[in-house]
């Protein structure tokens, strides 16, 4: 047996608008587009967009580590997201790192390599 590919699947209660958001923030190429089931490649990883969900918030383990965090909460405020907790620099954690939340209620990480 081969694994031939890795995908995270995200809910979306208005999956049109979820792919928007991450094609927008993070400039993912589509590759697939339907009601059921959407595809995002972003930095050759996969998202899947599947629609039907609810709209309410959930945690995702998703993180994206940004060469630039500070434009990276710019850029999701511009494309729908929100803000949930500033990035906090401490001695302990060798990353810059901020929770968000997509317009779908879908809950994500942004970091950035401290040093």
């Amino acid at each position: 047996m081969k694994v031939e590919k890795v995908k995270y699947a995200l809910w979306a209660a208005d999956w049109q608008r979820c792919l928007k958001f991450y094609h927008e923030l993070f400039g993912g190429e589509v590759t697939m587009q339907s009601e059921v089931w959407s595809e995002i490649v972003i930095e050759n990883a996969i998202i899947g967009i599947h629609g039907g969900g609810e709209g309410k918030r959930t945690w995702t383990g998703l993180s994206f580590q940004l060469d630039d965090l500070r434009e990276g909460i710019r850029r999701l405020n511009e494309c729908g997201g929100e803000l949930t907790r500033e990035p906090t620099d401490t001695a302990e954690d060798p990353l810059h790192l901020a929770m968000c939340i997509d317009p779908d209620g879908n809950e994500f990480m942004m970091t950035q390599k401290r040093g």
